[in-house]
């Protein structure tokens, strides 16, 4: 059965109207499509009108199907609305009397979580609100390189030596059937909040709450780890209340709203769909962090000198990778550290270490990707494969889903980027593309008996493979997904929400379009385009970014940046005199900068197209 299962979605047949500006073909090779289209016009027109809001607006919500009864509350997501009883994940009611006994008690708790921004703001919540409750938990973030992925013996051996009662484990731990056994044996209790996917056994715990296993019917599978854990605290803290644990003691309740930006932090950069619940913990979070209550927070926002509000651009592309730098290249533990610090001085030192390391990942990063490319440039040289697999003994395992991503974007299929560890395997990580289920093949490779274990999720997923089966497993992935892939790639499109001008660009068309964010994940930024528009000015800066400044028919000009493009078509494009020499069509995502505090707006090009070659 394996061997003849398919691994790719059908892409239904382009019956797409006329493309925006007649661009079949973009510079990157993609058609550009309005995202409302006709069909959803009356709806735009509706939103509008009921509800008082400009156009621009109306088209970004009916873009991302949201009705015309549904767009005050999507405006404005309640907590209070969307908040589920915590009881309705399984087991929950198990796990949170558990915690609230441990706390009673005063038992040793132990939280191991895992080594990506999602498990170390799952692990920080959860830790902090132990502590409000006179608690002193052990926090363990495994390391990448002598841990491994989630609990395995040794350490559950470590922690139950150490006095440990109860482990709770965060974002990890659904599949953990030796490291759990071990507990058992060592006298060791498990509670594990997850969010992977898992099949019908579980391995033994005294309650395991996830919204994807089978017998879970919350409908809440969307959830980051962060998000299940914040369920899970406030189920704890109700337990508590029950049992009169706050009024015996004489203090108030904590504000767990005051933790959201924890759950903001975790939920963007885990890159779950912004929907439902998890969109009103991002808007709740980001309100909340923008108090400055959190002082690892506070302190990585003054390092990245972040200004004015934060965003979920910031969350992703600032403060998350650095909370991941830890994770990847050094001390994995720095990150929940810094989140959970209350010392202004330790945080400051924690923050500056981990962006000193984001640095040297971005150094590592780059020499990989170099590396990277210059064996994919051998391949296709010969070949048209429909996955790019890259392997290097050179290569820190910690980087390895980055080169992935960036060998993803850069050729428009999935990606497998493999550190060959020097004992005859590797460890790598692979990246997909829509309509490609990456993790369900690793997954029939592991059953196929092609990768020592690995799994994931349909957009990335990790693997262990001895080093003489690399060739045998490109070829399995290979033939599985080559139709998908080519599906998917010829129907490659960008969905654009709207034209715009240079001049009519504003601070206050941004802080317009920005009331139906946030935007991520499932809720994707709003693409606008720039017709007409005149490269007056571009050059490459930084780590192969290319800075432009784009003027209209009227003078009147935007700076953008193009991240990552130089040496990429959309780069080379840019910084070309034919961008100066006529007018060209630019689209891309607009924002403000608050630097210096006076907030002016910038455009995130995403690609270009002449107008003379664009269409078909």
């Amino acid at each position: 059965m394996l061997a003849t299962t398919r691994f790719d979605s059908p892409v239904p047949a382009d019956t797409s109207p006329r493309p925006v500006l007649g661009v079949h073909a973009s510079v990157t090779a993609r058609r550009w499509q309005d995202r409302v289209g006709e069909g959803r016009a009356a709806v735009v027109q509706a939103i509008a009108q009921r509800h008082g809001l400009p156009e621009v607006v109306a088209r970004v919500l009916a873009g991302r199907d949201v009705g015309c009864d549904d767009a005050p509350a999507y405006l404005e997501p309640s907590l209070k609305t969307l908040m589920p009883d915590p009881s309705v994940l399984t087991a929950m009611d198990m796990a949170a009397a558990r915690v609230a006994d441990a706390v009673e008690r005063g038992e040793r708790v132990a939280i191991f979580g895992d080594y990506d921004v999602d498990g170390a703001t799952s692990s920080a919540l959860l830790g902090r609100f132990l502590r409000d409750q006179g608690l002193e938990p052990t926090v363990y973030i495994p390391d990448r390189l002598i841990d491994g992925y989630g609990p395995n013996p040794r350490v559950i051996g470590e922690l139950a030596a150490g006095g440990a009662t109860l482990l709770v484990t965060l974002d990890c731990g659904t599949q953990s059937f030796e490291a759990f056994e071990a507990a058992a044996r060592a006298g060791l209790q498990v509670v594990t909040f997850d969010h992977h996917q898992t099949g019908v056994e579980l391995p033994p715990t005294v309650a395991l709450v996830n919204p994807n296993r089978q017998d879970d019917l919350s409908g809440l599978g969307h959830l980051a780890a962060v998000g299940v854990t914040f369920l899970g605290v406030v189920a704890i803290n109700r337990e508590l209340r029950r049992r009169g644990w706050y009024r015996r003691r004489g203090v108030a309740e904590p504000d767990l709203l005051a933790l959201l930006d924890l759950v903001a932090l975790g939920t963007v950069c885990d890159v779950v769909p912004l929907i439902g619940l998890n969109r009103a913990l991002v808007v709740k979070g980001l309100t909340a962090m923008r108090a400055r209550q959190n002082r690892g927070l506070a302190a990585l926002g003054d390092v990245v000198r972040l200004s004015g509000p934060p965003t979920c651009h910031h969350l992703g592309y600032l403060l998350g990778p650095r909370i991941n730098a830890g994770g990847r290249i050094g001390d994995a533990a720095l990150g929940a550290r810094l989140l959970m610090s209350t010392d202004a001085v330790e945080a400051g030192r924690i923050a500056m270490e981990l962006d000193r390391l984001n640095r040297e990942r971005q150094t590592l990063e780059s020499e990989a990707l170099d590396a990277a490319e210059a064996m994919v440039a051998g391949l296709l040289a010969t070949a048209d494969p429909a996955v790019i697999t890259a392997a290097s003994v050179d290569w820190h395992p910690g980087i390895v889903g980055l080169v992935a991503a960036r060998l993803k974007e850069r050729h428009n299929r999935p990606a497998f980027a493999i550190a060959l560890n020097g004992d005859g395997t590797g460890t790598g990580s692979g990246r997909s593309i829509p309509g490609v289920d990456l993790g369900l093949v690793v997954r029939a490779a592991v059953a196929d008996g092609l990768l020592i274990k690995g799994g994931g999720h349909a957009m990335a997923a990790g693997l262990t493979i001895a080093e003489t089966r690399i060739e045998a497993f490109r070829a399995f992935v290979d033939e599985r997904v080559r139709s998908g892939v080519a599906a998917a790639r010829e129907n490659d499109q960008l969905f654009v929400d709207g034209a715009v001008t240079a001049g009519g660009a504003t601070v206050s068309l941004v802080e317009t379009i920005d009331r139906a964010g946030p935007f991520g994940a499932g809720q994707p930024d709003p693409v606008f385009v720039l017709p007409a528009h005149r490269v007056a000015y571009a050059e490459v800066v930084g780590n192969g970014h290319v800075r432009v400044s784009l003027a209209g028919t009227d003078g009147t000009k935007i700076k953008g940046m193009a991240f990552r493009a130089a040496g990429q078509p959309l780069g080379d494009f840019l910084t070309s005199p034919a961008a100066r020499e006529r007018p060209v069509h630019v689209a891309g995502v607009l924002g403000l900068d608050h630097w210096q505090g006076e907030p002016k707006v910038q455009l995130r090009v995403l690609d270009a197209a002449d107008p003379g070659k664009a269409r078909a």
